[in-house]
């Protein structure tokens, strides 16, 4: 199995992948804090400094540059500095962004974190969001899916959609992308919220973490610790979806594949977690790298997992390499 992991890893360099979905801005504060404001209840942070990194569906993107993939984005940023930072972050990591829209009745969601260390050590003091998640406009989306289809038509191994409910990935858009997608063979993976799953039923395969699967099927059985109910309710969310494959992360305990006649388990890759953060981004992406390669579900899952391994090892938003899923695997 592991050489035949590798051979499916070492073909990663090249493949050509869409990336669809909500782009983001992510902002860092970081600095100290030695007193309390006179003006209110609260901690006066003396920035030090200040990072941006692409997040969100832009994330995605960066560990599949990681990857080595010929990677295109397709989204939505504002008429704004951020979106223009945004832009200009894919591409300097290597990006192709001729699919990424314009909109000016939206701004470029951002969000920014302040961070801040004392004697009792660093911790996050405030998120502040600005974003806007109605769905785009008639004209908007419409753009964006002419974009999406001449990516397609020129040539992609994969398509992958990075959901996170902010209004770019509508059922129209998706449906559409999917079946352009599904006549050109290429490989379909989403990575969707409880809210829109029903979006994807063409997808290869779509990917839940527990707290979500519980969401989408209304229950609290996917945070069971009893496997029989945990996979008894796999296989029926799975065909109530009527996606063709189902994968729930559960963090510490693996992942579980649901495929049409049934189920396998694979366990988490024994490392030390440092920070979950990114890691489904991670996951999702190596997954989607193992199917256009030619890997079964099954094989590309266990990329995946290998992938979500490596990120959680280090603190913040990092990108797997393939080196780092090696010898993990």
């Amino acid at each position: 199995m592991r050489d035949e992991l590798l051979r499916i890893l070492e073909s990663f360099p090249g493949k050509r992948v869409l990336v669809v979905g909500d782009l983001m801005a992510d902002e860092h504060i970081w600095g100290h804090v030695n007193r309390i404001s006179p003006e209110a209840p609260v901690p006066i942070v003396e920035v030090e400094r200040e990072t941006f990194v692409p997040g969100g569906a832009a994330n995605t993107a960066a560990q599949l540059v990681a990857f080595e993939a010929e990677v295109f984005v397709a989204g939505v940023v504002g008429d704004d500095t951020a979106g223009g930072k945004l832009r200009e972050a894919l591409q300097a990591l290597g990006a192709d962004i001729s699919a990424v829209v314009t909109a000016s009745d939206r701004p470029t969601t951002r969000k920014t974190r302040v961070t801040a260390g004392s004697y009792q050590g660093a911790q996050q003091i405030v998120r502040v969001d600005r974003e806007l998640r109605a769905p785009l406009t008639a004209e908007t989306e419409a753009a964006l899916v002419r974009a999406c289809e001449e990516v397609l038509e020129a040539g992609c191994e994969a398509l992958l959609f990075s959901d996170y409910l902010k209004g770019v990935l509508t059922e129209t858009l998706v449906v559409r992308l999917s079946a352009a997608a599904r006549v050109r063979g290429v490989v379909v993976t989403a990575n969707p919220k409880p809210a829109s799953v029903a979006f994807y039923k063409e997808a290869d395969l779509i990917q839940l973490n527990r707290k979500e699967a519980d969401e989408a099927s209304r229950t609290t059985l996917f945070e069971s610790l009893d496997d029989t109910l945990f996979h008894d309710a796999g296989a029926r969310l799975r065909e109530v979806l009527g996606v063709r494959n189902l994968l729930v992360t559960r963090g510490a305990r693996g992942l579980t594949i649901f495929e049409p006649t049934h189920f396998v388990d694979v366990a988490a890759v024994p490392v030390e977690v440092f920070d979950g953060t990114g890691a489904g981004d991670s996951t999702i992406a190596g997954i989607t790298m193992g199917l256009a390669a030619g890997g079964t579900i099954e094989q590309a899952v266990r990329l995946g997992n290998a992938a979500g391994g490596a990120v959680v090892r280090h603190v913040g938003v990092v990108t797997a390499r393939r080196e780092e899923i090696a010898a993990l695997l």
